[in-house]
């Protein structure tokens, strides 16, 4: 079943309420509305393909989306995952207004909410309970990346999947084994040892 644009919006605004306890304005709720653009995909539709600039980050309300690379013998390297309430764009392309190297594509049929740098910037001044979520997601993927980073340096492939299955229990149902296992640096066949080592214990 779709989700309406009423709804797409709502679930936006309960979001909000997990950053900030004061409840949003009309006016406020009103210049969300008038800020965001709602935008379906379906299955495999790209959001963003390398080469183009990314022009709008993308609050999934349904559905999930993957973010990779290609190399140059044509593997995918999975570098983001995300399901409803998670955020998909690249960063680096969106605030330097420079051509992507990733991709992203739906997963599965996607519900969007997608805003501008531009758009993202205002609200950031309007709005108290958007700037308080900004700053929480900021200290929270520093956290995370920074997490990840030094598991993919230094965590035995076994340490790497329990702490994905720990941090992102989540994804797991969402996503097959390939998918899993390029997110965290693995073959296929390394994950399907893995996780039946985890079964016999």
């Amino acid at each position: 079943m779709k989700t309406s644009e009423i709804d797409m919006y709502d679930a936006f605004f309960d979001y909000l309420k997990k950053f900030s306890p004061d409840p949003l304005s009309d006016d406020e709720k009103a210049l969300i509305r008038q800020t965001f653009v709602p935008s379906r995909l379906r299955k495999r539709q790209y959001l963003l393909q390398a080469g183009d600039q990314c022009k709008n980050f993308t609050f999934i309300v349904k559905g999930a989306m993957r973010m990779y690379s290609v190399d140059d013998k044509g593997i995918e390297h999975i570098v983001r995952l995300g399901v409803e309430g998670w955020w998909m764009g690249d960063r680096e392309s969106w605030s330097m207004l420079t051509p992507s190297i990733y991709h992203i594509d739906a997963w599965e049929n996607c519900d969007l909410l997608n805003i501008t740098r531009a758009g993202s910037m205002e609200l950031h001044r309007r709005i108290p309970a958007f700037c308080e979520m900004k700053l929480q997601l900021d200290e929270r993927n520093h956290i995370a990346n920074n997490r990840r980073l030094t598991s993919a340096i230094g965590a035995a492939a076994e340490k790497r999947y329990t702490d994905f299955m720990e941090c992102n229990p989540e994804l797991l149902g969402r996503f097959p084994q390939h998918i899993i296992a390029s997110y965290l640096g693995l073959n296929k066949d390394t994950l399907s040892r893995v996780r039946r080592t985890l079964s016999q214990k």
